[in-house]
């Protein structure tokens, strides 16, 4: 073969493989979707991410929703369903007698009870139902006003964990106290994301944010070589600029915020947040606002912890937190300062 013409095949062959390359990149390439429901824990919840159709990405979703549909309804204390022994159920009928309730149930009672509440030095409890019942039918009335002091602290009188027996056997919850009430508003949502995101990554969702009602999950990165998922911490003190700092959220990680903007009333000048400090039975007042990067497969933590550092004093917080793995957190303060632990990623917003 002469010299050009050998030249000439060669490029032709270079030319038909490059033209191969683009091709299967183009064919393997993957679209953004976005889906938002409006049904799960009273909140607005989010999921973007990258798959390869619609079909196939709307099958994910409608598998990712009946997860988190079924943690909603099982947390839920003010309803009952058809086909389950939730909440509602235990509350209504545990102080009578033993209630039977399903593997899910329990395994999250049992780890609220015997892991969360000792992690959090009781910060945490799902046993302060009275108090945080007294605080929400305040917040909810036509006419929002702070509960009597003597009430606070007749409800403060039955948030006893230890009122919480748990029977592995026959797996059964019962309420030592008939006037206490179980109530995992601060840790329930994080719990179910975690759960939920798991399941699908085993259905092989592998590019997606999960934005339930404030609690971020990432799960893989951004398709397409995009990189990871950026997220931002949304400022407290008012709508300008709408994030303060924004962070990598790396895969499987979680980013929970806990804040006195979110719910809250105000009566006579003073804001009344639906975060309790236990200790006291009244809204919690040591900070603006905390954030929690809660390391890879524990959302369900960073959402308890992110509960009890807003509802201690940040020396109390930063002792709870020095005794997990590889958890970062950030305070905000009325006066729009910040403070934070040594391994906080985030950066200020442009």
């Amino acid at each position: 073969m002469k010299p050009q013409l050998k030249r000439l095949g060669l490029g032709l062959a270079a030319a038909v493989l490059l033209g191969a390359l683009v091709a299967g990149s183009l064919l393997n390439r993957r679209t953004l979707y976005t889906t938002t429901w409006f049904d799960l824990f009273d909140t607005v919840s989010v999921v973007k991410g990258y798959a390869r159709s619609q079909a196939e990405w709307d099958e994910q979703m409608d598998a990712l929703h009946a997860d988190l549909l079924h943690y909603h309804q099982l947390f839920d204390i003010y309803n009952h369903y058809d086909g389950m022994v939730n909440l509602y159920d235990v509350n209504a009928r545990a102080a009578t007698a033993p209630v039977a309730v399903d593997e899910d149930l329990y395994t999250f009672l049992d780890w609220c009870a015997n892991t969360v509440y000792l992690q959090t030095d009781g910060a945490t409890n799902i046993a302060a139902g009275a108090v945080l019942a007294l605080w929400h039918d305040a917040r909810e009335s036509d006419t929002p006003a702070p509960p009597g002091d003597t009430q606070i602290q007749q409800a403060l009188a039955h948030i006893d964990i230890g009122n919480l027996q748990l029977d592995a056997g026959a797996r059964t919850v019962f309420l030592a106290d008939e006037a206490m009430s179980l109530d995992v508003g601060a840790v329930g949502k994080g719990y179910a994301v975690e759960l939920a995101a798991e399941a699908a990554e085993a259905r092989g969702l592998d590019s997606a944010l999960l934005n339930i009602g404030g609690n971020l999950r990432a799960i893989g990165e951004k398709a397409n070589g995009e990189g990871v998922w950026t997220v931002g911490v949304e400022n407290p003190w008012g709508n300008d600029p709408t994030y303060i700092q924004t962070l990598a959220l790396p895969d499987g990680y979680s980013l929970i915020v806990s804040g006195d903007y979110q719910r809250y009333f105000e009566y006579e000048g003073v804001r009344y947040s639906h975060l309790i400090d236990l200790t006291t039975g009244y809204p919690a007042q040591y900070c603006s606002s905390v954030a929690i990067l809660a390391p890879d497969g524990s959302g369900g933590t960073g959402d308890a912890l992110s509960t009890a550092l807003f509802c201690l004093p940040e020396e109390s917080g930063r002792r709870v937190l020095e005794r997990q793995s590889g958890f970062a957190a950030l305070w905000m303060y009325p006066d729009g300062t910040t403070r934070q632990t040594d391994s906080w990623t985030g950066q200020a917003a442009q």
